[in-house]
């Protein structure tokens, strides 16, 4: 199943903040705050994260090829093993 901005908003605001391994990919998540979140192998190719909090997110191993991420706030997120290529990364906070 491929998840939205309003099924992810939805879960987000209700406490939930484990989506590791779901299929974000072509997601508008822009401006979005998933500060904290559990993205960890999530598929986020392609996807728009424009002005995104993503600080203190668990990214490891996430799929980010090619996701639009300029302005996103990712410090202090766990990134290792994410594959960030072609991703625009233009601002980002790290």
């Amino acid at each position: 199943m491929k998840f939205t901005r309003h099924h992810i908003l939805l879960a987000y605001n209700n406490g939930i903040r484990d989506f590791s391994n779901l299929n974000l990919s072509r997601a508008d998540l822009g401006g979005v705050d998933l500060s904290g979140a559990n993205l960890s192998r999530a598929d986020l190719r392609d996807a728009y994260l424009r002005g995104a909090d993503l600080s203190w997110s668990n990214l490891s191993w996430a799929d980010l090829s090619g996701a639009v991420l300029s302005g996103a706030n990712l410090s202090g997120a766990d990134l290792r093993g994410a594959d960030l290529s072609g991703a625009d990364i233009t601002n980002v906070i790290f």
